[in-house]
């Protein structure tokens, strides 16, 4: 296991992304080598003049903002590429809306008696049980109702639940119909992330083909495999982890069997991801679903100690009946509170997010919870 440098102190506030290529480049030629391989940083400054009129206004609202300092970060092999400025944070927001978490008459309230199940029937869990999606967006899709209305869950005990009638439905799904063999689990949590019902709610979806983005990593690691005879979240990770941007945890299990079964240490990876599709994206890598439970628990209390309370889960899982790594992606999706948009033209169109969100303070953040 590649360890980071002992003149390294992750915790140290002064390191930031806009420090990244001091940082990198005071790794040792091994690092940078492999850094460069995978991800390139520029640094540019934007410049504005401000009118008297507004002069005051912009000053106590940004500070110093006539000088702007612009950091982008791409990754050269999978095309994700973030432009970071921790200014528009601080960008005035006039559209703002009330924030309720309380319905009186909600369908998933009722599940089994108000929303449809699938022709082979419905799997339960302590904490959740699954419906067939009434407005699907493929021909295989349930949602995963949680027990409780609150959909802000930060129990690993709950999401652990949550993720075994995931993947009970994906085996039962594919058992009704073996050409369906790609599953995706997705957790859109209240309206900013796209989710129709407050209520809590999962989505499990299972494919003939794998949908874009689970292919496109697929096959990144194939090829990279091929190239450097080295498996490419390893040292995706590996990058994080020196930057102090890389946790290893524990997946909670106890030394369940299966992590005996498959000598397997139970260990989970977590990273503040360097070029995240939005604010505060946190990615995990481990060898199975259910094992990310008690990150994720961890993850989602830190982000609720950050005022977050919609995000999006996504993640990446080999076909039914087979073994590799799963890819989970977590993201903030920005204040209830507002009704802007937190995605727009950049990301839709010119391909590259625009983030205000620090990874290396979001790292600090995270450091308190795992």
């Amino acid at each position: 296991m590649h360890t980071r440098s002992d003149s390294y102190d992750g915790s140290n506030p002064v390191n930031s992304i806009a420090s990244l290529p001091e940082i990198v480049e005071s790794r040792d030629a091994e690092f940078r080598d492999l850094f460069s391989r995978i991800y390139s940083v520029r640094v540019c400054e934007g410049k504005l003049v401000l009118p008297g009129a507004i002069k005051e206004w912009a000053e106590n609202r940004f500070g110093n903002c006539e000088t702007q300092k612009i950091v982008r970060v791409t990754n050269r092999l999978s095309g994700e590429s973030t432009l970071f400025n921790e200014l528009r944070a601080r960008r005035p927001l006039d559209a703002k809306s009330e924030v309720s978490l309380d319905v009186e008459d909600c369908v998933f309230c009722d599940p089994e008696n108000r929303t449809p199940s699938d022709t082979f029937g419905r799997v339960e869990g302590k904490y959740c049980i699954t419906a067939s999606n009434i407005a699907k967006y493929d021909c295989m899709h349930a949602v995963i109702v949680f027990r409780e209305h609150n959909p802000l869950v930060s129990s690993q005990e709950v999401i652990e639940d949550i993720f075994l009638v995931a993947r009970t439905w994906f085996e039962r799904a594919n058992d009704h119909d073996r050409k369906y063999r790609y599953p995706f689990f997705m957790w859109n949590c209240l309206w900013r992330a796209g989710a129709s019902i407050i209520h809590g709610h999962a989505q499990a979806l299972i494919s003939q083909d794998m949908y874009p983005k689970p292919e496109q990593l697929l096959r990144l690691r194939r090829q990279y495999a091929e190239e450097y005879n080295s498996e490419y979240l390893d040292d995706v990770y590996r990058i994080h982890e020196e930057l102090g941007l890389g946790f290893e945890v524990d997946c909670g299990c106890g030394g369940c069997g299966d992590c005996r079964d498959n000598n397997n240490d139970g260990k989970v990876r977590v990273m503040a991801y360097l070029t995240p599709v939005k604010e505060k994206e946190v990615v995990m890598v481990a060898d199975d679903l259910v094992k990310l439970a008690k990150p994720l628990a961890s993850v989602l209390n830190c982000y609720y100690s950050l005022g977050v309370m919609s995000f999006n889960v996504a993640a990446y899982m080999p076909p039914v009946g087979e073994k590799d790594l799963v890819f989970l992606r977590v993201v903030d999706r920005g204040n209830m509170g507002t009704k802007t948009a937190d995605i727009g033209g950049m990301e839709l169109y010119a391909g590259i997010s625009v983030v205000s969100s620090d990874p290396f303070s979001l790292a600090r953040e995270l450091a308190g919870f795992l």
